[in-house]
């Protein structure tokens, strides 16, 4: 036994675990389609593994809740229904109102450092009129306001939403608001951290949360803030 702090080996990472991030990749960005079934010789082919690792891999993303498992017919990429979408993002409010309360008791100066850069990313994103770049602009200006948060868990519980929040964006791309609507509303929570105004800024983001669900399920959107 290894004494404490010594350094050993890093263990790799399984292919099982490789192969399912590619899967996960693949459902997030619409490769792997809502409903589209998954057929084991041709993945295997494709990704140029045995199929042991493979059903692995699908597995642990039928337990994600990404694949749903139909008897006698195989796994399907799991379809988003209205109730699924409002799910994601009743749970990505808790998470993220969370995150902002101790933001605003925190370090707000490292937030404004981080979330900067973030919302540069998604101004640039704008100005391209790329859905898919904006998409992923969107969600990193998120996933770095989590992070600003200093809270492991709550980091973790928003990574475990993410890719079906891309399902969620992905198949909202019709009814996606115009790429300066979206950079206005994510300045404004970036100025109410600045502001230090901490009502406004839970306000902003339960709005965002609640029209992004309500637009995606093509719900007349709140007025309000």
């Amino acid at each position: 036994m290894s004494a404490p702090g010594q350094l050993r080996p890093v263990p790799r990472r399984s292919t099982a675990e490789l192969i399912a991030d590619q899967l996960r990749s693949a459902i997030m960005y619409g490769s792997l389609a809502p409903g589209d079934q998954l057929g084991e010789a041709e993945l295997a082919g494709q990704l140029g593994v045995s199929r042991g690792p493979l059903r692995e891999a699908m597995q642990r993303l039928v337990q994600e809740g990404l694949l749903r498992s139909e008897r006698h017919r195989g796994l399907f990429v799991r379809e988003l229904t209205p109730d699924d979408v409002r799910d994601v993002y009743v749970a990505r409010l808790a998470v993220e109102r969370a995150a902002c309360e101790l933001i605003m008791r925190g370090n707000r100066g490292e937030a404004l450092a981080r979330l900067t850069p973030a919302l540069d990313r998604l101004a640039e994103a704008a100005r391209s009129r790329d859905r898919t770049a904006m998409s992923d602009a969107d969600q990193a200006f998120h996933q770095t306001l989590v992070s600003c948060s200093g809270n492991s868990r709550l980091e973790r519980m928003a990574q475990t939403l993410l890719v079906e929040t891309r399902m969620c964006l992905t198949v909202m791309q019709d009814v996606y608001p115009e790429p300066e609507e979206i950079l206005d509303e994510h300045r404004r929570i970036l100025d109410a951290i600045v502001d230090g105004a901490e009502e406004r800024l839970l306000t902003l983001i339960e709005s965002h949360m609640v029209d992004t669900a309500a637009r995606i399920n093509a719900e007349p959107p709140r007025t309000g803030v």
